[in-house]
């Protein structure tokens, strides 16, 4: 981690934004739905907790888009976002959810290859 970016992939893995887009827009899966706005006609909705995410590939860095899923407590300690991929150090975690993150390294990069699209 360099300041407010992850730079480098996670396990060195190459995202796919098409599988990305899923992972976020799946109300089981990443559900960024239910924070943020996502600039995607016809989803229905959206939260707005977050900030709406139109734009996020412009605004921010592949790094910083990372940093923020891997762990926006780093950034923002109070914020709401979950931590999607840091395992250590959380609080009222499921028994089941314990030592697993909500997405895999993979995962990550496809969500963050996805939201750099979003210009």
């Amino acid at each position: 981690m360099a300041g407010d970016a992850i730079d480098t992939p996670l396990g060195g893995a190459t995202g796919d934004g098409s599988r990305g887009r899923d992972i976020a827009l799946d109300r089981g899966k990443g559900n960024c739905l239910i924070c943020h706005r996502v600039p995607i006609e016809g989803e229905l909705f959206p939260g707005d907790v977050g900030p709406d995410l139109s734009g996020i590939g412009a605004r921010l860095t592949a790094g910083q888009i990372r940093l923020r899923l891997v762990d926006q407590s780093v950034i923002a300690p109070l914020t709401l976002m979950p931590s999607y991929y840091r395992v250590d150090g959380l609080r009222r975690v499921g028994e089941q959810f314990r030592g697993k993150p909500v997405l895999t390294a993979q995962e990550i990069e496809d969500v963050v290859a996805w939201l750099q699209t979003l210009r």
